[in-house]
């Protein structure tokens, strides 16, 4: 007689998180991506995506850059729900960028609309249930959650630069970055590194829901510039940025900005 089966299948959760423990960083490729968004995401999907068609410019690149766009906005996330705090600068000491770190940074809002979309409510309790595994709250605690869409914008004789402070830790405690759209740009390939500077990976976010997660406390990550194809026609690359750091609820501070 056959006996049973007792090994289990690795659920893709489960690999992520093992991915992560063991490297510091784990590729979602689009399809496994998608299969964590539920009905009304996937149909709320390109108004989530055309919302990058509307972003504020970047005033505050110390490169004088202006190929930059974006908005921000900061959440709670806990039991899987994410809960939008009063808007606030996002600041980041110069130990974790050196280019525009030391001042506080108003990036115009996330829209209201956008911020209520499906989509973003999906990805923040996908985030959570991988946190789960690796990295599990305290019985008085939350993750604060910033949210950035990105767009960098690529000219024939102007590259844009994803990471303009290259190689870097964002100074949080996890980061997630999911390609929302590529339009008519070469290159910008991910580098993920260790604290020494020795290479752990190279990959490219190809397509729409592409992502990655990386544990901030133990590697670098950077994006190498995006030129355009075709440079008589636009070329941009679009990227939601979600970055998890654990708060305390007990703490008069929480909710308020985090000086990283």
């Amino acid at each position: 007689m056959d006996m049973p089966d007792t090994q289990t299948a690795e659920s893709p959760l489960d690999r992520l998180a093992g991915d992560l423990a063991g490297s510091g960083y784990a590729i979602l490729p689009s399809e496994e991506m998608r299969s964590h968004l539920s009905t009304d995401a996937a149909a709320s999907w390109a108004a989530f995506a055309d919302s990058w068609n509307d972003l504020g410019q970047d005033i505050y690149m110390a490169d004088g850059g202006r190929y930059r766009r974006r908005r921000h906005a900061v959440f709670r996330l806990c039991d899987s729900v994410l809960t939008r705090l009063p808007h606030q600068p996002h600041f980041q000491s110069r130990d974790y960028n050196t280019l525009n770190g030391g001042v506080q940074r108003w990036f115009e809002p996330v829209l209201p609309e956008v911020a209520d979309n499906p989509v973003l409510h999906d990805l923040g309790a996908f985030a959570q249930s991988v946190l789960d595994r690796v990295d599990p709250l305290g019985a008085a605690e939350a993750w604060r959650a910033e949210m950035h869409q990105f767009r960098i914008e690529a000219q024939a004789d102007a590259p844009g630069l994803p990471t303009p402070e290259g190689m870097h830790r964002d100074g949080v405690d996890w980061v997630m970055v999911l390609l929302v759209n590529r339009t008519n740009v070469e290159a910008g390939v991910t580098r993920i590194a260790a604290p020494g500077g020795e290479s752990l990976g190279e990959f490219v976010l190809e397509r729409p829901l592409d992502a990655v997660f990386v544990d901030d406390h133990r590697v670098f990550h950077g994006v190498t510039p995006v030129t355009p194809r075709d440079a008589t026609a636009p070329a941009f690359r679009d990227a939601l940025v979600l970055t998890f750091r654990r708060e305390d609820l007990n703490d008069p501070a929480s909710g308020k900005p985090v000086l990283a």
